[in-house]
């Protein structure tokens, strides 16, 4: 993702204020961060990162490529997610990125894809995936920045923010193959950094509307020229820090 690919000029996404999250989502938030932690400690004790972990066994990472062959699809929450990367000039920094996705027997009811101009019946019932979040990692295996991206880029179908924002806690890859340090990763990392994307898939659907009244000549969500809708950097130990701080101000 290069930097001429973050967000152009639509609106930063909303901060999150720690302070109005309930404690219940707090403690959760907490206990997610506990679990990223214990991941990167039991990789680093035998000197592997999420990202050399998803990659081990593959002679040779190529560009473009999914890691794993296949993707990561958990058939009981039909939560998915792979990890590729971009060629070096268009990566802005990171080593590669994972994509998060959501299929419709994983959706909550009456969750369906939003009544764009172009909506296709799916050909099948779990079809009609939602990307939820793409995940950019550095070189030492370490998340750096979260993104929402246009429809185009993953091959999604297309969901009002709104639904969207339900589908995140409904997001878990439960599975022990092909590595559960991976997976427990990507789900602990989706539940602790759950306010901020919140705040990414709103500002998704500000970027994709000022998009489409500035280019009313073309559909917006196959137009290549908008690749990221929203991006803001994060860092796990800020927000455990930040986690931790609300809490232990959190009314009981």
């Amino acid at each position: 993702m290069a930097d001429s690919l973050i967000p152009h000029d639509f609106p930063p996404p909303r901060p999150v204020d720690f302070t109005k999250i309930p404690r219940e989502r707090l403690e959760t938030m907490y206990e997610a961060g506990l679990e990223v932690v214990e991941c990167h400690r039991v990789l680093a004790k035998t000197s592997d990162n999420i990202v050399g972990e998803l990659i081990s066994g593959h002679d040779q990472f190529y560009e473009w490529d999914h890691y794993p062959t296949g993707d990561v699809f958990d058939h009981e929450t039909h939560s998915q997610f792979y990890y590729h990367a971009h060629p070096q000039e268009l990566r802005g920094g990171e080593h590669g990125h994972f994509h998060t996705f959501l299929r419709p027997k994983g959706m909550p009811r009456g969750v369906k894809p939003a009544l764009v101009a172009d909506l296709k019946t799916p050909k099948e019932d779990d079809e009609a995936l939602s990307h939820l979040i793409a995940i950019s990692m550095d070189k030492f295996g370490l998340p750096i920045r979260m993104f929402t991206t246009n429809r185009w880029v993953t091959g999604e179908y297309w969901y009002e923010a709104e639904d969207v924002r339900k589908m995140i806690d409904h997001f878990l890859i439960d599975l022990a193959q092909p590595s559960w340090a991976v997976n427990r990763w990507v789900s602990a990392l989706v539940r602790l950094f759950r306010p901020q994307i919140v705040s990414l898939i709103d500002a998704r659907d500000i970027a994709i509307a000022h998009w489409e009244k500035e280019h009313p000549d073309v559909n917006v969500f196959d137009d290549e020229d908008l690749e990221v809708t929203s991006a803001i950097e994060i860092n796990i130990d800020e927000q455990i820090a930040a986690v931790t701080e609300a809490l232990e101000n959190a009314p009981v």
